[in-house]
């Protein structure tokens, strides 16, 4: 009996054994063509360090989204022939490629991420302006690979929309300059379904109601453009010599656009009038609307909008 139980004995001990030599298993082999991130990083050992710092080494990591230990080959393609020849030539170069082949290795990733839907249709593709333009791939920074904070924001907006910064350096403007916003407080830089990429905002209302709330409504007795042409209507939406942004130096100027008793005409042909102003102008009585029409936005109690 002792015999045995010392026979049993050995042969556990030798499974143990045996299974503590076992080698751990390997990585799994790199599909033909690929040579994984660490063969990169023997010449590109900058960059490989800075892409380990950004959110894009998740890639790296996340045996789930396919590329572990190849990230650098998941937008620069394959890089065998690359490693062989040393040739730019043999690898892809996302900077290099035209805007839309650029961002359809980006979109490989991104295109379900919501703020991204529109990218295809935006103007910023149709004008040749890639992701890359805006985001830094290899460098570290929180939400997007930018620096999210509001000066930098419109910095980056302002390196090709000269024009429209060149508006915010007027006397009454939005405070972009001092970074009390930014540009994309309003427009959406990935492509949007509204006119100059502005953010999308619920049914007919401008996106300014979302921090100008008192002008939202709904009233009484609706002012017909804060509901229905928008707010630029009467004011400019980034700068303006004129008080309140206004479109025209006087408020008066911006009343008569409509109010001057003018019909309106469309593709049917003359459909009515605009109420007209009543009074005559030319009295310093008459020269400010507001005067009298205080809320020219809306009114809970007055057709008019005199209170």
């Amino acid at each position: 009996m002792r015999s045995i139980k010392l026979a049993v004995l050995l042969l556990i001990a030798a499974g143990l054994t045996t299974r503590a030599q076992t080698p751990a298993a390997s990585p799994p082999a790199l599909p033909a063509g690929y040579v994984g991130s660490e063969t990169c990083k023997i010449c590109h050992e900058d960059i490989y360090n800075g892409f380990g710092k950004s959110p894009h080494q998740a890639i790296e990591t996340n045996a789930k989204r396919g590329w572990m230990g190849r990230g650098c080959e998941s937008c620069h393609g394959a890089a065998q022939k690359h490693t062989e020849t040393a040739s730019a030539a043999e690898i892809r170069n996302p900077a290099k490629l035209v805007a839309a082949a650029a961002d359809k290795i980006c979109l490989t990733c991104h295109l379900n991420q919501p703020t991204h839907v529109g990218r295809l249709e935006s103007s910023h593709a149709k004008d040749q302006v890639s992701c890359t333009s805006c985001h830094k791939v290899h460098a570290n920074g929180p939400n997007g690979l930018v620096n999210r904070k509001p000066v930098a924001i419109n910095e980056q907006c302002a390196s090709c929309h000269t024009n429209i910064w060149a508006q915010f350096q007027k006397p009454n403007h939005h405070k972009l300059p001092e970074g009390a916003m930014s540009c994309v407080d309003c427009h959406n830089p990935h492509g949007s379904i509204r006119k100059a990429m502005a953010q999308s905002f619920a049914a007919n209302e401008p996106g300014c109601l979302n921090c100008h709330g008192d002008k939202r409504g709904p009233f009484t007795f609706e002012h017909g453009p804060v509901r229905f042409e928008g707010c630029a209507s009467c004011h400019e939406p980034h700068g303006s010599a004129n008080p309140r942004m206004l479109v025209r130096q006087e408020v008066r100027i911006v009343c008569l656009e409509c109010h001057a008793n003018l019909p309106r005409v469309n593709t049917t042909g003359t459909i009515g009038v605009v109420p007209p102003s009543f009074h005559d102008l030319r009295s310093p009585r008459y020269q400010n609307c507001t005067v009298c029409h205080q809320k020219i936005h809306g009114s809970y109690v007055d057709r008019n909008l005199l209170r």
